[in-house]
């Protein structure tokens, strides 16, 4: 199957997920502009598939840089702004899936598992606290 260029990729990924960015929730409009990020970046072996690309605005996607997406998102909170948790858990575990499925992907692995356990021990304290 062939791959998509950038502009189907970020075309497909705010059919799938919605018009706002993952790390501070600000809908997309002519001024607010969506670009693709990497959950998992391509420095630490993050592929360019649909499975690891979320929607993200510039300011968001600059300010990340390579930090990992867990440490992301808690900054975003304390800048007061409404991530979107579930999609990040939504698109992690599709990425776990499509490496199991295709293969390959040997750097990001690691990466990716600490990842997915860093999100599920915020998600499992947070439900011990309530």
């Amino acid at each position: 199957m062939p791959q998509l260029d950038r502009a189907d990729r970020l075309d497909a990924i705010l059919e799938r997920d919605g018009a706002t960015c993952i790390w501070c929730g600000r809908r997309f409009t002519p001024l607010i502009r969506p670009t693709t990020e990497h959950v998992v970046p391509r420095v630490k072996g993050g592929p360019s598939w649909l499975e690891n690309e979320v929607a993200a605005c510039r300011r968001c996607n600059s300010e990340r840089g390579h930090r990992n997406p867990v440490e992301w998102l808690e900054e975003c909170e304390r800048r007061g702004w409404q991530p979107d948790e579930p999609r990040l858990a939504r698109t992690l575990t599709a990425l776990e899936a499509a490496i199991a499925r295709h293969g390959g992907q040997r750097r990001a692995r690691p990466y990716l598992d600490a990842q997915l356990r860093r999100l599920r021990r915020r998600s499992s304290g947070r439900s011990v606290a309530s």
